[in-house]
């Protein structure tokens, strides 16, 4: 397999370069790992299995799938700890090229392990694709994510820069995984390149949605509670839209925050 030269992480760099072997800092957890392109079969249906384990029952993506989108030269990777002594897998990304005319790509899924949250390595994994897109004259990068779920909010909108362009009811049907068998509501975002969003002045909005902290958990402890938020959500997101505001950030106190 091939292998990429080792660097070092450094606090100031905002993504790491295209590589690559990763170091943590201080002030996070540490620990060498490395995110390699899922060349072989081997990975490929390792990849399938780390995403069964995260997102459900309900399969987001076949190995097979994976192996095409690979091997007609989309974005296809693992994030790897490599201080696992066995080159563990523990997270991957998946994207594909959009509208060529568009110079775009679209991010299907980004997902690691829930014991390596919080630890940078999704940021590290978004900053790869990030550079990896950029090496490819790509200017913008695509996705949806549940706006129920806080901790994609902030890591999207507030960390990455990304933009929210729309918001759609029940997007991809009532599935598994995620969604816990709930309406897959979304939000889209469109995350410029070179071009990254700001948070807004502490002044700026005009109004605010709340959401839960944590709806992932309160889904395996009150499913009907969370729905209730999805309904909830959905019946002040779409007014505020309608009335022609933007959302334009995230406060992990106040939630979604909207502008004129």
């Amino acid at each position: 397999m091939r292998r990429c030269r080792a660097l070092t992480f450094r606090r100031r760099r905002l993504f790491p370069r295209l590589g690559f072997r990763l170091r943590g800092f201080a002030g996070q957890t540490g620990g060498v790992r490395s995110i390699r392109e899922l060349d072989t079969v081997e990975l490929i249906i390792q990849a399938q299995a780390l995403l069964d384990s995260i997102r459900g029952p309900e399969r987001v993506i076949d190995a097979g799938t994976l192996r095409a989108l690979q091997q007609s030269g989309n974005y296809v990777v693992g994030l790897f700890d490599d201080e696992a002594g066995d080159e563990r897998m523990v997270g991957a990304s998946i994207a594909f090229f959009g509208v060529p005319g568009e110079r775009t790509m679209h991010s299907h899924i980004t997902a690691l392990l829930p014991e390596y949250r919080g630890r940078g390595w999704g940021r590290e994994l978004k900053g790869h694709q990030r550079q990896w897109a950029f090496s490819r004259d790509v200017g913008h990068i695509t996705w949806t994510f549940d706006p129920l779920v806080a901790r994609n909010a902030h890591f999207f909108l507030t960390v990455l820069g990304a933009r929210v362009t729309g918001y759609s009811v029940n997007h991809y049907g009532i599935f598994g995984g995620g969604d816990a068998g709930d309406a897959s509501d979304r939000l889209d975002v469109r995350w410029a390149l070179a071009d990254i969003a700001k948070p807004p002045a502490d002044d700026a909005d005009v109004a605010t949605l709340e959401i839960p902290t944590d709806i992932e958990a309160m889904r395996e402890s009150d499913p009907e509670a969370a729905h209730e938020w999805r309904l909830r959500l959905r019946g002040e997101m779409e007014p505020l839209l309608e009335r022609g505001l933007k959302i334009v950030g995230f406060d992990t106190a106040r939630g979604y925050l909207f502008t004129e």
